[in-house]
């Protein structure tokens, strides 16, 4: 099967991707299609499901016509996590937006659920937050009627965006959900990887609604793509993914990606782990019904920082720009840039949080607002990063992908921020790789992870901490004054 593809569907929070990638882990053939964004109120975000249909379809039939369909050995698919969607069993059709995971609507219903937050958390792994999945559906059936009445007939299905995809590639065949997508939703048990009845009764989630959960590789569904049955063989959120397509394959090994937002994931082993710094325990990977577990740190906004500063501010044109504009000053000016945007996420967990610049002058630049949205970056990690300290997982090392990793000044600055070294991989779509390597083994392309790592990963570039300590402990004082002052 050495001369077959694997092709990957990413169906992200801002495009839709498809790629083909070669056993050797090269990309032969890719797709994409932008995503339209749906902000109907403040702090609001969603997508169109119907649109994310369409255009995994288009970018599918695209690169299996590229590549040419019969040497298509399996499909993978990886997507944005807890977004959710709703969508009616008997005719396939949504029935309302999908309700991104940037969103914050459930803010307060949160807050109200806090006294039974330390027994959600033992669950499941995850605090109470609007990022998950389960308070979206209450928040839908409460107040979307066409969703409540689908529930009140037994025709209400939901499910995260994989589910939705393979729901409809599979001309409505497969109803199911991966044990990663599963694990972001505040409904599963993480130690048995089962719906949990307790958190259904407490979120008042209609059980019929929800899909089967299922493994990450394996015969999952069939779908049709460039007019030939191919089967759905792999299938991982997009961080899980990320990390899969890292090789972080053993304790320890710690992954970011950078992207819309920033995601940190450090394999914890056989056992969920519990954190004592308000990380997130999730669902690495489950393979032949055994889980794999990590721990997980979420920063909201990354790169959509300098969307913004791109599209809201319009202080720069292209996000290329900000690398050139870093290096064109020496440091930052005294300025710190929160990017709260879209509140606060791990390890402060403050979803009202909103972001702030500071340490403005009659001097300040529009290359050090720019550079300090991209030193904001290094600064998250690195608190993340004491986090996984304190829960017992040092970093020696930080594997990085996502695209603003192509950005050569900013992985130079996350290695002087963190002070270890930063690995970027040849490939820096590590999210489209991870879900192949899961269909390469859901197919019998690889015996396992490690086999389809060993094939098709390699490392790019390493960058090497060029600061002292002292310089870096000035730069952390400085990022959390800020920060103090966006939590007061």
């Amino acid at each position: 099967m050495t001369d077959q593809y694997l092709l990957v569907l990413d169906a992200g929070t801002t495009s839709t991707r498809a790629i083909a990638f070669s056993a050797a882990g090269a990309i032969v053939a890719s797709a994409a299609r932008p995503l339209t964004q749906h902000y109907p109120a403040s702090g609001w975000v969603e997508h169109d499901a119907g649109e994310i249909r369409d255009l995994s379809r288009a970018v599918l039939d695209e690169v299996a016509a590229a590549v040419g369909p019969e040497r298509i050995a399996a499909i993978g698919i990886t997507n944005q996590r807890e977004t959710i969607c709703f969508w009616d069993r008997t005719t396939g059709e949504p029935l309302c937006h999908a309700i991104v995971w940037q969103d914050r609507r459930t803010a307060d219903y949160c807050a109200s659920l806090k006294p039974h937050e330390a027994d959600v958390q033992a669950k499941t792994g995850l605090l109470l937050d609007p990022y998950f999945s389960a308070t979206k559906i209450r928040w839908a059936l409460d107040n979307w009627p066409m969703v409540a009445d689908a529930a009140r007939t037994g025709r209400l299905a939901v499910g995260t965006v994989e589910s939705w995809l393979i729901w409809h590639l599979s001309g409505g065949a497969a109803h199911v959900t991966d044990a990663t997508n599963a694990s972001r939703t505040l409904l599963m048990d993480l130690a048995t990887c089962a719906w949990d009845d307790d958190l259904i009764a407490l979120f008042g989630v209609p059980r019929a609604a929800l899909p089967t959960i299922v493994d990450c590789a394996g015969p999952l569904a069939t779908a049709m793509v460039g007019g030939r049955m191919i089967p759905i063989t792999g299938a991982a959120g997009d961080q899980q993914a990320a990390a899969i397509g890292q090789g972080c394959l053993t304790p320890g090994a710690i992954k970011a990606t950078y992207g819309t937002g920033c995601f940190l994931l450090a394999h914890a082993g056989p056992q969920p782990p519990v954190s004592h710094s308000r990380l997130l325990s999730t669902v690495a990977w489950r393979l032949a019904g055994v889980p794999a577990y990590a721990l997980e740190g979420a920063i909201f906004v990354a790169g959509s920082a300098i969307q913004w500063l791109r599209d809201g501010l319009g202080i720069i044109a292209d996000s290329k720009d900000s690398e050139t504009l870093a290096q064109s000053v020496p440091d930052a000016g005294g300025v710190s840039f929160v990017p709260a945007l879209a509140g606060l996420g791990a390890p402060h967990w403050a979803p009202d949080a909103r972001g702030l610049i500071c340490g403005l002058s009659g001097g300040t630049t529009r290359a050090h607002i720019v550079r300090a949205a991209l030193e904001a970056q290094g600064q998250q990690t690195a608190d993340l990063v004491d986090a996984l300290a304190v829960d017992g997982v040092p970093a020696a090392t930080l594997r990085v992908d996502g695209g603003m990793v192509v950005n050569n000044w900013l992985c130079q600055d996350l290695a002087d921020s963190l002070g270890i070294v930063v690995e970027r991989p040849r490939v820096i779509e590590t999210t489209a790789m991870g879900a192949a390597m899961l269909a390469g083994v859901g197919c019998g392309m690889f015996a396992d992870l490690p086999a389809a790592a060993a094939a098709m990963a390699a490392a790019d570039r390493s960058f090497h901490p060029a600061i002292d300590g002292a310089a870096r402990s000035v730069r952390r004082q400085q990022w959390q004054t800020a920060v103090r002052r966006v939590l007061a």
